[in-house]
């Protein structure tokens, strides 16, 4: 089921972006562009290519959901660590141990010598 969602989904994706892409440019975008050149009346009615868009764009959204509930419901109760089939006390056991401050530094002098020399 969800191997069909996703196909449908990826088709109307695709629908979606060429239709888009061919629909010729309104203006007026972002308020750019030309202005209302004299119409008075408001906006003209949809052309049968963006009704098209309307439905592509439903269409998408609803598999979109579609898809999300599919993903959640097969997810439910279950971790990325229940899936790799490790177990806490061996995630511990086989991370390495981290260096501490102390051997990052260099050595000096002598094995104990203080870092900071005294003002004897």
């Amino acid at each position: 089921m969800e191997n069909v969602v996703l196909i449908i989904h990826l088709i109307l994706s695709l629908g979606l972006v060429g239709i888009v892409l061919v629909q010729r440019s309104e203006g007026g975008g972002l308020g750019m562009g030309g202005g209302g050149g004299g119409n008075m009346s408001g906006r003209p009615p949809a052309s049968p290519m963006a009704k098209f868009t309307w439905i592509l764009a439903v269409g998408f959204i609803i598999t979109s959901v579609t898809l999300t509930i599919i993903a959640a419901q097969n997810a439910s109760g279950s971790s990325v660590v229940d899936r790799l089939g490790v177990t806490p006390s061996q995630a511990g056991a086989e991370a390495p141990a981290l260096p501490g401050v102390d051997d990052l530094l260099p050595p000096s002098e002598g094995e104990n010598a203080p870092l900071v020399p005294s003002a004897d």
